[in-house]
């Protein structure tokens, strides 16, 4: 099938007069410079193990389902089910889940339902199942975001191993889930770990974090550079366990934007995106702030 001329022209059009549409802002400069939620994109988050990934993640799920009304599919293997719920409810309220009132829980579980839907991970799914059960739910609720994590989870299809080595089942595998993105006009974000070379790279002597391990790059992830080859946007959320006075930062390292056009570029190599933990892990101060407003109970929204 060949593409239609008609489309492309309208795009073109679209970038002479300066409407391009681009991707959703949350209204903080130091995240919008360098990250866009932008739909049927194919993004992966590469960090390593227990640097945070996947809380980092749902803290900006719920910052564009709360601005936006982004509403997620989310496939957490290696999480239980309430746990996630419990963690949007702190970021929500900014307090540790035992302290949130009994009416306001019941308010926020009621948000929370409406914005996310969470994969029964107790079964085992090849990419294949998974992306059919994305489709079937697609056509019941209506998501924008898809979120598998982490990859590595997924078991393999025997059958399509047949005859292929590893590389070309992933890159295939990867192929589909792109194809799947621009059908359904879906932003999928893939959490993804770090080889195990890339655990024993450490900044050098003289450095600030002289010593600690280094943020994986785009290349050490697992199973090799097709991820970075094949996706619209790479991101790396690290952070500095073993610091004393920094284990507290998340740092994300824009490594891809494929389309700056519509909002969105790389990270410089020693500037990433800091979010800072606040007290007790219930949220994160950005530029300063914690994005998310307290105490409204009518309504959730951003400063």
């Amino acid at each position: 099938m060949l593409i239609q001329l008609d489309k492309q022209l309208k795009k073109l059009d679209e970038y002479r007069a300066g409407t391009l549409k681009t991707g959703l802002k949350l209204g903080i400069p130091r995240l919008d410079n360098h990250m866009r939620f932008k739909y049927s994109s194919l993004n992966i988050v590469l960090g390593h193990a227990n640097v945070g990934k996947t809380s980092v993640l749902l803290y900006l799920m719920t910052l564009y389902s709360i601005k936006h009304d982004i509403k997620w599919l989310v496939f957490s293997s290696e999480n239980e089910c309430y746990t996630l719920y419990r963690k949007i409810l702190e970021f929500l309220e900014g307090q540790v889940f035992n302290k949130i009132e009994e009416s306001v829980y019941k308010e926020r579980i009621k948000w929370i339902d409406e914005h996310f839907k969470f994969v029964d991970a107790s079964k085992i799914y090849t990419y294949k199942s998974l992306l059919d059960l994305a489709q079937h739910v697609k056509k019941a609720w209506d998501y924008q975001g898809f979120i598998i994590d982490p990859w590595n989870s997924l078991a393999k299809d025997k059958e399509k191993l047949k005859g292929s080595s590893s590389y070309e089942y992933n890159y295939e595998a990867l192929s589909d889930v792109r194809i799947f993105c621009k059908d359904n006009e879906i932003s999928t974000y893939i959490c993804a770990h770090a080889a195990t070379e890339a655990l024993r790279q450490k900044h050098p002597k003289g450095h600030y974090y002289e010593g600690h391990p280094i943020p994986p790059s785009a290349a050490s992830i697992e199973f090799g550079g097709m991820f970075v080859n094949r996706c619209d946007n790479f991101f790396t959320v690290h952070r500095y366990l073993y610091s004393p006075s920094d284990w507290m930062y998340s740092h994300i390292h824009v490594k891809k934007c494929k389309d700056i056009d519509t909002g969105g570029k790389c990270t410089a190599l020693e500037d990433p995106i800091r979010l800072e933990s606040v007290k007790n892990n219930v949220g994160f101060n950005i530029e300063g702030k914690n994005p998310i407003q307290y105490p409204k109970r009518e309504q959730i929204e951003l400063l």
